[in-house]
């Protein structure tokens, strides 16, 4: 039998696991295992200590860390309190950084020592933001995590999360450059747990490895599922695909969540031989498509294990294309189905619409619409970009382009949006751009994605300059890296006399992407 069952908060799984399951193991970290009931009675104890501090309901607790059993423990006292859990891409420039501080204005900021530096200049403009740094000692106006934790009572605290509260702020790449908070509630988290557990038959028995940072919906779903199953997380801090190898040998791996590249690098490991996976039943790839050939190679390596998740920050609702779906020889129509992404998961309906709203024929494009109470909230701070993204009947726009089949499998051909998608990171063209201009040699600026045979799409921009102004690609790629996240750079910059326009004098990117983009059966990898 399952262990998963239904919950009305992410804070219930957390208790139900310290009730039933005291005693087994929650999350291994670097060889160490910390048990439900350890992780779950620090959570309690930073909960109270957050109470302490002044924090009430739904006030904010930003988390700038890369893994480690400590980002788990405040997503824990977040999820048990009624907290809200806001998480930093450290990748970011602090300029990135900055806004969504100031955006989301959380009462608290928890940081990983190697960011010490940073949150140094950030908390100069937020004197209201108390920050602690993980670890046995504070320095300066930083507290000690582990100090706060010391005296407090391990014990629920004296609020509880409740299910129409928000769990977690996630900020996502912004279309007009600034990023945007996505509102993850806590019956919608809690339901998405058990529905991907479910899919993903998780049992008591399984060991887990996530290697995604938790900042990133995909590692939080993760976590979410397996501990709804009352299964063990084996976390890695950072991604390394060495170790990757060893832990699913070491530690008898039977389900890990990897992004088509680390397939990429775990299939091309050298020595792959030489390690025993034979624990894996499940590999579940998420944050991008992988192509038929890569899919191909991994289940001619590894046998038909594979499950593929889409969705987006903003739904907790999802297609699966499941391991019964990867076939490689059989009928035409079945291994036509290794290139799509699948049905909808359970509690999720999918539509294909026309542009004017009526629904699509099947095998007709038209753009993705999600419908599930696993859904977003909205966006924090943005209404106008919540009624843009949700209609009246609760449809969440994807902006992605795709069509069924007559049985239900999606096939994702394009982006309505300009959105581009590199290593599993979501990167929107404006944000890239509005670091270009900010060079005072440009006159104009296009960004597009391009296929990129590692990272899945790369950043290509176009550049017109000013008159008589100078400056290399190199020094133009390092100017952004001052801006934005390195990700998000572009690869390649290429220098134009003018850009192509449409009609009505808009930029026009099918053109720029017809070089690239051309002779290929979908417009997005």
């Amino acid at each position: 039998m399952p262990f998963f069952s239904h919950m009305d908060t992410v804070g219930e799984l957390i208790e139900r696991n310290y009730r039933l399951r005291p005693d087994a193991g929650a999350v291994t970290f670097e060889g160490k295992t910390q048990t439900f009931r350890a992780l779950t009675e620090r959570a309690f104890q930073l909960a109270n200590a957050f109470h302490a501090m002044g924090l009430r309901r739904q006030d904010r607790v930003a988390v700038l860390a890369q893994n480690s059993p400590q980002y788990v423990e405040v997503y824990a006292a977040c999820e048990i309190a009624g907290f809200i859990t806001v998480t930093i891409n450290y990748r970011l420039a602090p300029g990135e950084m900055a806004f969504i501080l100031k955006d989301a204005s959380p009462s608290v900021l928890v940081f990983d020592p190697d960011y010490a530096e940073v949150v140094a200049k950030l908390s100069a403009d937020l004197p209201g933001m108390q920050c602690i740094m993980i670890g046995a000692a504070g320095t300066g106006a930083f507290l000690s995590y582990e100090a706060l934790l010391q005296g407090k009572p391990a014990v629920p605290p004296p609020i509880a999360s409740r299910p129409d509260d928000i769990a977690y702020l996630i900020y996502t790449s912004g279309t007009t450059g600034r990023p945007k908070g996505t509102m993850l509630g806590q019956a919608a988290m809690a339901q998405s747990a058990v529905a991907h557990a479910w899919e993903k038959e998780h049992r008591e028995s399984d060991r887990v490895l996530a290697v995604m940072p938790l900042y990133h919906v995909g590692a939080k779903y993760t976590q979410n599922s397996t501990h709804a199953a009352g299964a063990e997380l084996v976390l890695h801090r950072s991604y390394n695909i060495e170790k990757v190898a060893a832990d699913l040998q070491t530690y008898k791996i039977s389900s890990a969540h990897l992004a088509p590249i680390m397939v990429q690098d775990l299939l091309n490991l050298p020595n792959l031989k030489d390690y025993d996976h034979s624990a894996l039943r499940l590999i579940n790839y998420a944050s991008g498509p992988m192509s038929v050939a890569l899919l191909e190679k991994a289940i001619a390596t590894y046998g038909p294990l594979f499950m593929q998740h889409y969705g987006m920050t903003e739904s907790g609702g999802t297609t699966a294309l499941l391991a019964h779906d990867h076939v490689v020889t059989g009928p035409p129509e079945a291994v036509r189905r290794l290139a799509s992404a699948g049905r909808a998961s359970p509690g999720t309906r999918i539509k294909v619409v026309r542009s004017e709203g009526s629904e699509c024929d099947v095998e007709e494009a038209g753009e993705v619409l999600m419908l599930s109470r696993m859904n977003m909230s909205g966006y924090w701070n943005n209404h106008a970009a919540t009624l843009a993204a949700i209609d009246e009947d609760g449809w969440l726009h994807t902006g992605d382009i795709g069509y069924m089949d007559a049985a239900g499998y999606l096939f994702i051909s394009d982006r309505k949006k300009d959105m581009i998608i590199s290593g599993g990171e979501n990167i929107y063209p404006r944000e890239v751009e509005e670091a270009i201009y900010r060079h005072e040699a440009v006159a104009e600026a296009a960004v597009i994605g391009v296929p990129d045979p590692r990272w899945g799409e790369a950043v290509k921009a176009f550049v017109v300059l000013k008159a008589g102004a100078m400056v290399s690609e190199g020094d133009l790629i390092e100017h952004c890296r001052a801006h934005i996240a390195s990700y998000k750079k572009p690869k390649q910059v290429v220098f134009v006399a003018a850009l192509p326009r449409l009609a009505n004098h808009k930029i026009d990117k099918k053109e720029l992407r017809k070089e690239d983009w051309g002779g290929l059966q979908r417009s997005v990898n």
